[in-house]
């Protein structure tokens, strides 16, 4: 069975690990995320998924935000899974997390949203971690001690967004003392975390594996204790609605 998949990323991340050249498995270049979402796009082509994310021959950087993100949300109310690629920028710790895109695609994804006499559901959420450029993923797994490729520690900031923590190890009546008190998150497809997660090395040699865990998930939403909010200051954005 086929879904219709967004796609949430940071689009220039590049503090990531270098993709292989096509042309030749053996040499690397520079990468961003982008690099690892055609990679994802690619495959989805011989497959009966539907890609319903921005292809990368597609600008809308020209178009005003508040146009921008009608377009977005047209195309999160069409999907029915949505994949989050984890990047180690993908979260600019200088800006409030309601002043940037991925939350609130995360957010709308969340929600229920009726048009006319169309609802759409909660949309499955598989998160996906690239390796930083260390091929490492301890950025995710251990946030408060991880030392950026610019040699910067991230001094206590998590550079994953709350809405995607929060709806992780959020199971209703389910408590793992040692991840709150350690701050250690390791990537799981356990039915714990209504957003499972999974490393780029897995995810690449069964994709749908990961993806039909997310939809069940989805399929026992009741049983999760969801997050739509995004955290920052209390100004009102156009993203809301």
């Amino acid at each position: 069975m086929g879904y219709k998949i967004f796609v949430s990323y940071k689009y220039h991340d590049d503090s990531i690990y270098p993709l292989s050249n096509p042309l030749n498995w053996y040499s690397s270049t520079r990468s961003t995320v982008r690099d690892y979402v055609d990679r994802l796009e690619s495959y989805f082509d011989y497959t009966s998924n539907i890609y319903k994310g921005e292809s990368d021959n597609e600008d809308l950087s020209y178009l005003p935000d508040d146009v921008i993100w009608e377009k977005l949300k047209d195309r999160i109310y069409d999907s029915s899974v949505t994949i989050v690629m984890i990047s180690p920028n993908m979260k600019e710790p200088y800006r409030s997390e309601r002043s940037q895109w991925i939350p609130w695609e995360v957010a709308y994804s969340l929600r229920e949203t009726t048009r006319g006499d169309r609802t759409s559901h909660s949309n499955a959420i598989l998160a996906v971690i690239i390796p930083d450029r260390n091929h490492q993923y301890n950025y995710f797994t251990e946030p408060f001690s991880y030392q950026r490729a610019d040699g910067q520690w991230c001094n206590g900031e998590d550079p994953v967004f709350s809405i995607i923590r929060e709806n992780m190890n959020n199971r209703w009546n389910f408590n793992n003392p040692f991840l709150s008190d350690h701050g250690i998150y390791m990537p799981s497809t356990n039915d714990e975390s209504y957003i499972p997660s999974v490393t780029w090395d897995d995810f690449v040699h069964q994709p749908m594996r990961y993806i039909e865990c997310a939809v069940r998930h989805k399929d026992n939403i009741v049983n999760y204790q969801i997050s739509t909010d995004v955290k920052g200051d209390s100004r009102r954005s156009f993203f809301y609605g």
